[in-house]
């Protein structure tokens, strides 16, 4: 049912100093709404959120990769050693080096990996960008079935093909446009009633099918798919058997074992709103744990002393979506 928008805000020494809108859907196992707020049946972009969905397609099509290797083919990762040294295998075990990648060319998010890229003497590579699992991935399933390396990002390569048809598989949806993300791979437009959909049809399948070994992979390693510090990972810490997938322009969904499972979207893309509200939607589940406190209301700081916070208000039933 819906309960009326949500809202957060941004609080500075007591006032309210910005607001962000926010859209929610929270599922109980059995598929059932608990919680609606705001136009979930609308066309989103679920950017990296889509991760689980493309590596799925990828293992149906023989990527032979399992553990943290597949883990990191699902990341929107920090760019911390292990996860370059990851990727760098997934190529090798491939036969393939970094030259193929088309990823664009970064830093490492982690500021304590970037600091050791610079203080040696490095600089921008595509080893490092936060997608780089996901495209050597997308270039080992190219290797094991003799696919061109060079277009594995048209959306006309077979590659792209399968991840859409599997996309539209899992979420029930015919993808209504098709795009381009920050990586450069092909983005489908659904629901986050499709969205949410999908990631369920993950947990929920038989052990051993590629579904299964995407989840369970997945939720063994949330260091692997995110970063050792990133909230994502800190969440399905806290709560075992939760599968957490953060997307730009402040998107998530996640998924528990049992089959209880939402999506997010902070409306104007603003991404120190959505574990806010992803708190907020585990909770309504049923989902929580003392380790979310810490998450459910972000720390602002004025020279370096906290002066406020970000946290959740929900407005009055009734009011405009």
């Amino acid at each position: 049912m819906s309960t009326g928008s949500l809202v957060v805000e941004v609080v500075r020494s007591g006032f309210v100093e910005s607001t962000h809108r926010a859209r929610m859907l929270a599922v109980e196992a059995d598929g059932s709404p608990a919680r609606v707020h705001g136009a979930v049946d609308a066309l989103v972009s679920p950017r990296s959120s889509m991760k689980p969905l493309q590596a799925l397609a990828m293992v149906r099509s023989g990527l032979a990769l399992e553990g943290e290797l597949l883990a990191l083919a699902c990341a929107s990762h920090a760019g911390e050693a292990f996860h370059v040294d990851g990727a760098r295998k997934i190529l090798a075990g491939a036969g393939l080096d970094e030259g193929v990648l088309r990823c664009p060319e970064d830093l490492p998010e982690d500021a304590a990996a970037r600091e050791e890229v610079l203080r040696s003497g490095g600089e921008k590579a595509r080893i490092y960008m936060n997608c780089s699992g996901k495209h050597a991935a997308m270039l080992a399933t190219c290797a094991a079935n003799d696919w061109p390396v060079e277009t594995y990002l048209d959306p006309a390569h077979p590659l792209q093909r399968a991840i859409r048809a599997t996309v539209e598989e899992l979420t029930g949806e015919r993808v209504a446009a098709t795009g381009v993300d920050g990586c450069g791979a092909p983005l489908f437009f659904v629901s986050m009633l499709g969205v949410t959909r999908a990631f369920r049809a993950l947990v929920l399948a038989e052990p051993g099918t590629p579904e299964r070994r995407v989840a369970d992979a997945f939720r063994a390693h949330p260091e692997w798919t995110s970063g050792t510090a990133r909230p994502e990972a800190r969440l399905m810490r806290a709560i075992p058997g939760l599968l957490v997938k953060a997307g730009a322009e402040a998107f998530d969904a996640f998924v528990f074992e049992d089959g209880r499972a939402g999506t997010v979207k902070i409306e104007d893309g603003g991404q120190r709103a959505r574990t806010p509200v992803t708190v907020a939607a585990l909770r309504a589940l049923g989902l929580d744990a003392p380790e979310l406190d810490d998450l459910a209301a972000g720390t602002l700081y004025g020279g370096g002393h906290p002066v406020g916070e970000i946290r959740l208000r929900r407005e009055p039933q009734g009011s405009a979506d």
